[in-house]
């Protein structure tokens, strides 16, 4: 891939702005920096030097729409991913299908996330692949995947099964995973099958709009990375009371109804060193 000069980048920025898109210049450079990996900033208002690829696909795995050029991240990101691949592989012959990571050196995108910036974040997709050539046709030529939730939005869809239950499981008990987001009837769900005994990883997975047909994972900072803006800690408990009540209630079912302890961004200055990042060559 062609590395983007600067002054090129600068050109592109401004011809976006000129036909309101959703200007980031980030999105125009082609290649990671050279040197080792460092998280910058936070996972919505970050960026990654050093970033690592994905491989296209591995054991138990395979990574979706990478036309996008969003398969960069962290070391400790690709190995969660082929750890759980290898996992998967192991528990079933159906392919996890990995979305977008991060771009090659983090920052906004133009469309889909605001987070994703400091190349901890993936998107996982709840439908399992039976092969490569599958996961291609049903994810680079077409639309997302089914729900996994009705349209009522009460209850799980006729695609939710132990294979879900097994891949979200599975990634929450992974040391390095902070949080995952999941819909709130996806939540309930697991709530609902998790034994007494063992419910200890039901507090990483957190409930939230969207997130029916994937669930998104997000890791810690990783060691090393002096830089890198950690998240406020998670509430105490597995969250399957009445936090998660709340997502039920007419309250929350209104589009435009606040949720409990959520404000909207606010524009925050990029840190000084992701300049570097961006216009190193």
């Amino acid at each position: 891939m062609i590395r983007r000069a600067p002054a090129l980048i600068l050109f592109n920025f401004l011809i976006m702005i000129a036909f309101g898109a959703a200007a980031t210049p980030w999105g125009e450079v082609q290649t990671p920096t050279a040197g080792a990996p460092q998280v910058i900033g936070s996972v919505a208002n970050g960026c990654i030097s050093g970033a690592r690829t994905l491989p296209e696909s591995g054991d138990g795995y395979v990574n979706v729409r990478r036309y996008r050029n969003r398969f960069y991240g962290h070391p400790t990101l690709l190995r969660f991913i082929t750890d759980l691949g290898r996992i998967q592989q192991q528990h079933s012959n159906l392919l996890m299908m990995v979305g977008d990571l991060s771009q090659p050196r983090g920052g906004l995108m133009s469309s889909s996330h605001r987070s994703h910036q400091n190349g901890l974040d993936v998107d996982i997709w709840l439908t399992l692949a039976e092969s490569v050539n599958a996961a291609r046709q049903l994810m680079d030529h077409a639309d997302d995947p089914p729900s996994m939730v009705r349209s009522d939005g009460l209850n799980t869809s006729a695609y939710w099964s132990a294979n879900q239950r097994f891949l979200i499981e599975t990634a929450a008990r992974q040391r390095s995973v902070e949080r995952i987001f999941v819909n709130p009837v996806i939540k309930r769900a697991l709530c609902q099958n998790a034994t007494a005994a063992d419910r200890g990883w039901l507090h990483k997975v957190r409930p939230w709009k969207g997130h029916d047909a994937h669930f998104h994972v997000r890791l810690a900072c990783p060691p090393g990375s002096s830089q890198c803006e950690a998240q406020n800690p998670l509430p105490s408990g597995d969250g399957c009371g009445e936090e998660l009540d709340w997502w039920f209630t007419e309250e929350a079912r209104k589009p435009k109804q606040a949720i409990p302890g959520y404000a909207p961004p606010k524009p925050t200055k990029q840190p000084a060193a992701c300049r570097d990042v961006l216009q190193a060559p």
